[in-house]
């Protein structure tokens, strides 16, 4: 039953309940992406995700929650905090705060820092998982560490194999970027990583603009700080006007499709969401197609098309 893919019902939603209480691994979805869950709170549990993945341990991990109910077991919500879980929760955004002094949650989620990254998800599978669980969830990308990450079941069986005990197939994500991620560790809001709730949104109700980091650490405070990251095993170039018959192609909107090798629009309408929501299915599909090299067009940088170039940005990056 190593790595069986399962519809997400109610009977095999309860079956991965048990497993995540026993210490094993299961892949689930989100509306974001999906994840490969452990018991947040078993130590051994969250360091065979850390394997699975072959994910760096300095690389911290978001736990996912109920609602601020839970979350307040585990870090400290500040009233600003608390403004963003009542606009965002349960939703696509992570929060980093402190984390309480009789918190349960194994030191290997947060890297050994002193905060955690909180999000509740907004999916039906993922809160019923959380449901029957009974523990928080300690669930990054269900890929490869540095890979592209996966927002079908088959995603995660190409890339993990029976690393997880379950996956739980509950079709494609709808969202398909990742969750933004805010710092709320000091007075000042930091964006950390931009993803599916935009920038202005969250401005809009903070009321005043965020502070922001480059996002190139090797000492990440959340996941999505490194600088390569999300990379498919072909070369991406940037901003590309135009590209060679070799080359595989990322466009976006009204684009003229000269040859290529394969040739994806993620939304021929200029659509950023629908550009959003087909990113990393795109990738995965361009880079099976065994060109050397994707020739991605250029992709506004306003609302989710900040979150699309972020990705795309870490996935061109050199790498070690």
């Amino acid at each position: 039953m190593q790595g069986r893919i399962v519809p997400a019902n109610a009977e095999w939603i309860a079956e991965a309940g048990q497993m995540i209480r026993s210490g094993a691994l299961v892949a689930f979805p989100t509306e974001t992406v999906y994840g490969l869950g452990a018991d947040a709170t078993n130590g051994e549990a969250v360091a065979r995700v850390f394997e699975a993945k072959n994910r760096p341990t300095f690389n911290p991990l978001i736990v996912h929650v109920l609602g601020l109910e839970q979350a307040i077991i585990i870090g400290t919500f500040s009233p600003v905090a608390r403004r963003l879980t009542e606009a965002f929760w349960p939703g696509p955004l992570t929060l980093v705060v402190p984390r309480t002094a009789n918190s349960e949650v194994s030191d290997l989620v947060s890297a050994g820092l002193p905060t955690v990254a909180l999000r509740s998800p907004d999916h039906p599978v993922a809160r019923a998982l959380l449901a029957e669980a009974q523990r928080p969830l300690a669930a990054p990308s269900a890929n490869r560490s540095g890979h592209v990450s996966a927002t079908r079941a088959e995603h995660v069986a190409a890339d993990l194999g029976g690393k997880a005990a379950l996956i739980l197939d509950g079709g494609p994500t709808t969202l398909g970027l990742e969750s933004t991620v805010i710092s709320l560790v000091d007075d000042t809001p930091v964006l950390l990583r931009p993803g599916a709730v935009t920038v202005e949104a969250i401005e809009e109700v903070l009321g005043t603009r965020l502070a922001r980091e480059d996002g190139s650490t090797d000492r990440p405070m959340s996941p999505g700080q490194l600088q390569s990251h999300y990379a498919p095993r072909a070369g991406l170039r940037l901003d590309a006007y135009d590209w060679g018959p070799d080359e595989a192609v990322l466009a976006f909107g009204g684009i003229a499709g000269k040859p290529a090798r394969t040739f994806i629009n993620l939304s021929p309408s200029g659509d950023l969401v629908e550009a959003a929501a087909n990113l990393f299915s795109a990738l995965r599909t361009l880079d099976a197609s065994g060109a050397s090299t994707i020739a991605a067009t250029p992709i506004p940088r306003h609302g989710l098309g900040e979150a699309i170039n972020d990705r795309l940005k870490r996935a061109a990056a050199p790498r070690e």
